[in-house]
């Protein structure tokens, strides 16, 4: 019922919300489709509340035909800051007025920032990925990854890994052939990867697959869970908190890492960059907890 609650309350069209009263005030934003599942406006506006700060957090749902509409929005003095999610880290890459180091590097963004009255596209994705996983990076140094999907969040991991000195990038696709980004990432199908996958050290679900409502869903099949036997088994999806690849980690004595604190680090960068102000990560901590109860 909990997570139902956050489903129906975290939603509002990008239309919907240009009519609202919220727009004409101070704001940031998350911007993807979908983004129901999203909790960051608990988190944020918890985090604005937290510190008197005057302004608002909205998720709102994009169509692709409004993004010209909403790259002119960014220009008004209300808008504060945005994250981006699903499926617009890499769209809105090119429509930024200057980039962070590591967005420019990574080759997409997940934060906006208003700095010196430009918009600034920068990635915290791979702070918010890298924070969890801290304490296996000795075990990960000069190792192979295995990553499933191919998206925005995919490239921000993969720069967190080869910074965190893992030697080989196995990136598994449906589209194998159409990624040609790094020349040191191997490229395989959801049909062969677990030949790739016995020297692993750690295997990584970067696709939507397992998010609500399609909690069912896992990119390992359930004849291929052995090989997660002994390998850190991180999953960037949060909604819901044990997801079905989780599960099956759990079930084949890996090492389930949950993608809610991947989630809670990247905002708390967002956060510093926005406001200069610390993110309370110990009273998101405990509102998250009464949403996703371990």
């Amino acid at each position: 019922m909990r997570i139902f609650f956050v489903i129906i309350q975290g939603r509002m069209d990008f239309s919907e919300f240009l009519k609202s009263e919220s727009s004409q005030k101070p704001h940031y934003l998350l911007i993807g489709s979908p983004i129901s599942h999203s909790v960051s406006p608990l988190m944020h506006n918890a985090a604005l509340d937290h510190h008197g700060l005057k302004a608002e957090y909205h998720a709102v749902a994009v169509r692709n035909s409004e993004i010209s509409t909403l790259i002119a929005h960014f220009n008004r003095l209300e808008f504060l800051g945005a994250n981006i999610t699903i499926p617009y880290k890499e769209t809105l890459f090119d429509a930024m007025d200057t980039l962070g180091v590591e967005a420019a590097q990574i080759g997409a963004i997940n934060t906006i920032v208003k700095r010196d009255g430009k918009i600034v596209g920068e990635n915290t994705d791979e702070y918010g990925f890298r924070v969890p996983i801290e304490d296996y990076e000795d075990d990960l140094a000069g190792e192979r990854a295995v990553i499933f999907g191919t998206g925005g969040a995919t490239k921000a991991i993969c720069y967190a890994l080869r910074e965190m000195g893992i030697e080989e990038i196995v990136m598994v696709s449906r589209r194998p052939g159409q990624y040609d980004e790094h020349s040191d990432i191997i490229m395989c199908n959801y049909e062969n990867w677990t030949a790739y996958a016995e020297e692993a050290a750690i295997i990584i679900n970067a696709t939507p697959l397992g998010m609500v409502p399609n909690t069912d869903a896992s990119p390992v099949k359930d004849h291929e869970v052995e090989v997660l036997s002994g390998k850190i088994c991180y999953d960037a999806v949060y909604n819901p908190r044990e997801t079905k690849f989780l599960k099956q980690a759990k079930k084949a004595d890996g090492i389930p890492i949950e993608g809610l604190d991947m989630l809670i680090y990247q905002g708390a960068k967002s956060f510093k960059m926005w406001t200069g102000q610390e993110f309370p990560t110990g009273l998101i901590k405990m509102k998250l907890d009464d949403v996703f109860p371990h």
